[in-house]
């Protein structure tokens, strides 16, 4: 599991001015609100939370979203409040805690409306913060990264959700390394078939450029 450490470290080195010691006290609160709880891993829900943290350091976003990512599922999913986040942390920690846990609670009825234009609209409009969304953004990559654990059902609902929605929305966002991972799992975990027939086709010809290449070389 990440460290809050190495967070701390990420944005010390892009922003030596921020307030680590509301990191920590974020790290701390989401840690224990979370205690006893699971993923489908088997590791601590908290795990999560920290890798979300972590991707947002990445992104180099600043101290107000790096502590949101830690508290991000607190309200959702623990007996949090969102009056205590506030009280503890302020209102703009506040606030968009309770904005990613709107756009959590948003469902898609059917295949057509997760296509639809105006869904991904709405997802802007709900988020007067750019910030709910890059947290959301974070949130869904993470779960991407760990999708092996669900069942195979949720595999192809979420991944096909991520396809249609969140990849989109970075590339929207112009997050492209963000966009080009989401799509790559979601593909492969959308169409294993034709992901695994890909894959096999690269890799015979990656095999054969090498082999041409060492040719050449030789002659």
């Amino acid at each position: 599991m990440f460290s809050l450490k190495l967070i701390i470290n990420k944005v010390k080195s892009y922003y030596p001015q921020a307030d680590f010691s509301l990191i920590k006290k974020a790290y701390i609160y989401g840690l224990n609100a979370h205690i006893g709880q699971f993923r489908k891993s088997g590791k601590p829900f908290f795990s999560h939370p920290l890798a979300v943290a972590k991707i947002l350091s990445e992104l180099k976003l600043d101290t107000i979203t790096v502590c949101t990512g830690l508290l991000h599922d607190t309200v959702e999913d623990t007996n949090v409040e969102i009056s205590d986040i506030n009280q503890r942390f302020g209102f703009h920690i506040a606030n968009l805690v309770e904005g990613v846990t709107k756009l959590s609670k948003i469902k898609c009825k059917n295949n057509e409306e997760r296509q639809a234009e105006n869904f991904r609209k709405m997802l802007i409009a709900m988020s007067k913060d750019i910030r709910v969304l890059l947290i959301k953004l974070a949130d869904r990559l993470h779960n991407m990264r760990t999708i092996q654990y669900m069942s195979y059902d949720k595999q192809k609902t979420i991944s096909l959700e991520t396809m249609q929605i969140y990849v989109p929305l970075a590339n929207r966002l112009g997050i492209g390394w963000l966009k080009t991972e989401l799509e790559d799992i979601g593909f492969k975990f959308f169409k294993k078939k034709e992901y695994s027939n890909l894959k096999k086709k690269s890799i015979r010809l990656e095999e054969r450029e090498n082999f041409l290449l060492k040719k050449f070389l030789l002659n």
